[in-house]
């Protein structure tokens, strides 16, 4: 094949040679694939991906599982055709019955981690080695990540990998043996009766819409009521209110359903805001039970800026969750019960509030007790 006189672009539209050099020649290369040669600038393995896509474009030729090999400074990098050797989008797509923001995380994880060991001259996963997969999270520490951040990459990691197997995209597991300390599980602070009564039944800022209002005691009053996650709220369809029934049917994790029960305040704040949706959501807002200031659905971002203004003490949403489940099991509810309530797939997730209840009895106890 002949010297290319054409400048290869970026997908933002910039020369190659601007984001890593430019297109010298293109010619055969083994495997029915193509080496391309490269000059000036740096060569990075996304640059490879920016020419492997336009060549892909406007040459045409070669199928979507041939190989391109970038030629830059006597370096070769091997990308795939489809511009990505680490096959994302397949890994995320592969990925049944996960929660989107689940799915964000792989993604995020890594990609970021396929850029880490870039700096190792490493461009492929096949490349990967165990060593450099304990490298990473130790680096990880060093940046001082929350462990519990560190063990959720690694179980994205090992997600990955244990997918490149089976795709033959690698030889053996890089993952394997390699073990990133467990988060403490330290659960966010549990809200006392009283500033629950507080947060929900104090007043509200002066000045603010009738309509933000009644939105705000509705979701502030389903999350301690029904339990839910953030996530589960903000999804939340007009067609899984069941307001006379007082009861939620809501898609968890893994695209679990399950119904939740409301208390008369939570179904009651629920009537007055729907009377009044109409006013805040646009016609074209679809079935989304909240939504925000834009007429969008309500974000998790959102949700957290209502706890800002409403509570009067800094309080993450999720801790009414961890608030619900606590004062039911002080309550005596039972294990399974509570588990169920909160969508758990395994009770051990849901033991973990036994120990919180069983501390709070134990300071009442010892706070209360003439002769503790």
């Amino acid at each position: 094949m002949g010297r290319c006189t054409n400048t290869t672009t970026s997908p933002s539209g910039t020369p190659a040679a601007a984001a890593g050099g430019t297109v010298d020649s293109v010619s055969a290369a083994a495997g029915s694939g193509l080496v391309v040669s490269v000059s000036t600038g740096e060569m990075r393995r996304r640059h490879g991906h920016f020419i492997a896509a336009s060549l892909r474009t406007t040459a045409g030729g070669f199928d979507a599982g041939s190989r391109i090999v970038v030629r830059h400074s006597n370096t070769l990098v091997d990308v795939a055709a489809d511009g990505d050797p680490w096959r994302l989008d397949d890994f995320v797509r592969a990925q049944t019955s996960l929660a989107d923001n689940t799915l964000a995380a792989y993604r995020t994880d890594v990609r970021l981690f396929s850029e880490w060991v870039e700096r190792l001259h490493v461009h492929r996963p096949s490349q990967v080695t165990r060593t450099m997969v304990r490298r990473y999270i130790a680096a990880l520490s060093t940046r001082e990540f929350a462990r519990r951040s560190i063990a959720r990459k690694a179980a994205s990691l090992r997600r990955y990998f244990g997918w490149a197997v089976g795709e033959g995209l690698v030889d053996g597991d890089p993952t394997v043996g390699v073990h990133a300390a467990a988060g403490n599980g330290r659960l966010p602070r549990v809200l006392a009766e009283r500033e629950i009564a507080e947060l929900l039944d104090g007043p509200t800022p002066d000045g603010e819409p009738e309509w933000r209002r009644r939105r705000d005691d509705a979701v502030l009053e389903v999350l301690y009521a029904a339990g839910v996650r953030v996530s589960e709220l903000c999804s939340l369809d007009l067609e899984q209110l069941h307001v006379e029934s007082a009861y939620l049917t809501v898609w968890g994790k893994g695209s679990k359903e399950r119904r939740v029960p409301l208390g008369e305040p939570a179904r009651a704040a629920l009537v007055a805001w729907l009377a009044i949706r109409h006013d805040a959501a646009p016609p074209d807002a679809g079935s989304a039970v909240f939504v925000n200031e834009r007429g969008k659905r309500l974000t998790p971002r959102d949700v957290r800026r209502i706890l800002d203004r409403r509570s009067p003490t800094p309080t993450h949403p999720h801790a009414l969750r961890h608030t619900f489940a606590t004062h039911l099991l002080d309550g005596g509810a039972d294990l399974r019960a509570v588990q169920e309530l909160l969508g758990h797939a395994d009770v051990a997730t849901t033991q973990r509030y036994t120990h919180v209840s069983r501390e709070r009895l134990r300071a009442a106890y010892l706070e209360s007790h003439p002769r503790a």
